[in-house]
């Protein structure tokens, strides 16, 4: 991207380290299809989960091939699945946090945290701010603008139950990374795209991830 082009103001897109990082590469894709802009932030725990699910080294020298050659996997792991266009993606690093969304003055149209650790929950709801990730959730809280957290994790003790509910208060949107099955999935990647397919509509952003129910049994079948 030219300096002088002009920019949509961003999503932020928060990876971490939770397992599930097919969850965030499905939302990732389609915000770019969708035509909008992402200002990414990888974790440095979500760096070893990505490792360990798909064997690709994040590296913040070579974000843009490695994010690529991650975007363009399926949740099967098989490479070359989807084509995408990095356009739209500006890169931080995780601990950059002088970087543009730390400050409430940086425009954004709010954060997605695809998958969010419990850990990462908790540090967002106590206000720690340890990292750019935290940080620009805690923003996005204060500035009053939409939080999207994909809390992945189960089971759910008492500790990070009270720390959803306080992220609730605080006005943001708990979407738990639970597959529903009425939307005739046949393969592991529609089960992640409907979890995607919820966080985007959580955020208001268009998608044609999953067949949506119609009222009928059979309504979410991909056949109709």
């Amino acid at each position: 991207m030219n300096a002088g082009e002009t920019r949509r103001r961003p999503w932020i897109v928060g990876v971490s380290g939770a397992s599930g990082t097919p969850y965030a590469a499905a939302v990732l894709r389609a915000l770019l299809a969708a035509g909008e802009s992402v200002d990414l932030v990888v974790s440095r725990a979500s760096r070893l989960t990505l490792l360990d699910e798909t064997g690709i080294a994040f590296r913040d020298a070579h974000w843009r091939d490695d994010l690529r050659e991650w975007l363009s996997r399926g949740a099967d792991g098989k490479p070359d699945t989807f084509t995408v266009d990095l356009d739209g993606v500006r890169h931080w690093a995780a601990g950059d946090l002088a970087a543009g969304p730390s400050s409430g003055s940086y425009p954004s149209k709010g954060m997605l945290i695809v998958p969010a650790s419990t850990a990462c929950v908790a540090g967002v709801a106590l206000g720690l701010s340890k990292d750019l990730l935290q940080r620009a959730a805690s923003v996005t809280l204060k500035e009053g603008r939409t939080l999207i957290v994909a809390v992945r994790e189960t089971p759910l003790n008492g500790q990070t139950l009270r720390h959803l509910v306080t992220l609730d208060d605080a006005g943001a949107t708990v979407v738990p990374a639970s597959p529903a099955f009425y939307a005739g999935a046949t393969h592991i990647q529609d089960l992640v795209d409907f979890v995607a397919g919820r966080v985007l509509d959580a955020a208001g952003v268009e998608h044609r991830l999953y067949r949506r129910w119609k009222g009928g049994l059979g309504g979410g079948s991909r056949t109709d």
